[in-house]
């Protein structure tokens, strides 16, 4: 395991369940996180495939590092969501927020895992994508969903009353992972989590997470199993705050 600790927080190089496990009970104010999504496909066969081709469009020139861990069928994904979050309950606070990224395909499992993992089931967030292509003969799938779950007793953190609904595009120039989310909805996220709190972000992939963090003032851990996105993120968060020290084990 690699890690790096920053001003603002801690980033590892590894598996998130191993990680997670060596982190210290009610340690976390805020659970934050895009996790692959384990879907783009109707059968087996296609879930497998490489996720750049699943979730890009062919015609699409820019490459990204490849993205691990997204070839699980609906039942090991269920169970291994389950494992993970049931970590992130033990981390978390009381009172302290979870939100997770899902699509369509994985709402309904996602829904079911994060409540069997002990959180409460607060709503569902929409993230619409106006940049989202058009759908022959169908409805375009311009959104994507975040998970809004808490570590009961609920708190309100905040007194500002947030919208249901966030309008964000998708710019591939400022995009450095296959599924990145933009910047601006991370930090506009955010603002349901304590002030000057610590976040998790377990699949922290190309660190946005952690950049909106240091944005808007509150600390991060991420975890991230590739070795090749660990190294993106902790360039991206050096550029605003240089790391204090490394260690490995």
């Amino acid at each position: 395991m690699r890690k790096v600790i920053f001003d603002n927080g801690i980033l590892y190089n590894g598996d998130a369940l191993t990680i997670l496990r060596d982190l210290p009970d009610a340690s976390i104010d805020a659970v934050v996180t895009d996790p692959p999504y384990s879907s783009g496909g109707l059968h087996a066969g296609a879930r497998r495939a490489d996720p750049a081709q699943k979730y890009q469009n062919s015609g699409t020139k820019k490459t990204y590092p490849p993205m691990l861990g997204d070839c699980k069928d609906q039942r090991s994904f269920a169970m291994w969501a389950t494992l993970w979050l049931s970590e992130c309950w033990r981390l978390a606070k009381p009172g302290a927020p979870i939100l997770v990224f899902s699509d369509w395909r994985q709402l309904p499992t996602m829904t079911d895992a994060i409540q069997a993992a002990g959180f409460e089931w607060r709503g569902i967030v929409v993230w619409h994508k106006p940049t989202a292509r058009p759908m022959l003969g169908a409805f375009r799938r311009d959104a994507e969903f975040v998970v809004h779950a808490v570590k009961a007793p609920s708190t309100a953190w905040s007194r500002r009353c947030l919208p249901g609904v966030f309008n964000h595009r998708v710019v591939a120039a400022d995009k450095v992972h296959l599924t990145g989310k933009p910047l601006p909805l991370l930090v506009d996220l955010l603002g349901i989590a304590p002030e000057g709190g610590t976040v998790l972000d377990p699949f922290t992939g190309g660190g946005t997470t952690p950049l909106a963090c240091i944005e808007t003032g509150r600390r991060f851990i991420g975890v991230e199993l590739s070795g090749e996105y660990f190294e993106l993120a902790g360039e991206r968060i050096r550029k605003i705050g240089e790391p204090r020290r490394t260690g490995e084990r």
